[in-house]
């Protein structure tokens, strides 16, 4: 868990870092900072989607997913929490909620946060999360001087989607094979792709209901190896 707990810190400190950085720009450059950190989302998102393996795996989970979060109301629950948030902070933090999806989508998609947590909970391997935590810290400091409080929050979200793998490493292991850890990373990856376009003002898709897509990918690999 030392890998998880130093990447959980590294994002609360590269958040508070650039909420105190956000504040020393005006209006105008947070918003050409915005517009430079949102292109840089996209090709985040666009460069993890071109990993996936079988274009069938992301369709039928973005769609059952998409399905599954609008029922559960996902967005809306985010959402009504960070103008809690917002209420009590008297609206100085700016958007909490875009801030920890867009923050908590960045850092828990992708091969690393998957696979490093299983070599630290496996084998108590934790240089992966180590190199993790380094980009993290840097990202949560750009992304936290133009989004905001919300990005320091998405620690939580570290802490608790990287703890449980890594303390669920052996149950998860033998689930996870790299085409599921692929697909994964594909389809939340088509998620950073939909915060970006978020961010350009090009769109307004509620991201946080397609999250369910993320766990369904993988389900749907594991049981198609089934038959």
């Amino acid at each position: 868990m030392t890998g998880v707990l130093v990447n959980t810190v590294a994002v609360f400190l590269g958040g508070f870092l650039g909420l105190l950085g956000g504040k020393l720009l005006t209006e105008k450059l947070n918003r050409a900072a915005m517009t430079g950190l949102a292109l840089c989302v996209l090709y985040i998102g666009i460069s993890g989607a071109l990993k996936g393996e079988n274009v069938l795996f992301t369709i039928a989970a973005m769609v059952l997913g998409s399905l599954l979060g609008t029922l559960l109301d996902i967005d809306g629950k985010i959402s009504r929490l960070g103008e809690k948030v917002q209420e009590l902070s008297k609206d100085r933090f700016g958007s909490v909620a875009e801030g920890f999806v867009t923050a908590s989508l960045l850092f828990c998609v992708g091969a690393m946060a998957v696979t490093g947590s299983l070599d630290a909970g496996l084998r108590g391997d934790n240089a992966t999360l180590y190199a993790k935590s380094a980009l993290d810290f840097v990202a949560a400091i750009m992304l936290a001087s133009t989004l905001g409080f919300g990005v320091a929050l998405s620690g939580f979200a570290v802490l608790v989607y990287q703890g449980l793998i890594a303390l669920l490493a052996g149950l998860i292991a033998p689930l996870l094979s790299p085409q599921a850890v692929s697909e994964m990373a594909c389809t939340g990856s088509l998620l950073i792709i939909a915060l970006g376009l978020n961010m350009l003002g090009l769109t307004k898709i509620k991201v946080a209901d397609l999250l369910p897509a993320i766990l369904i990918a993988p389900v749907l690999v594991l049981i198609t190896s089934l038959f």
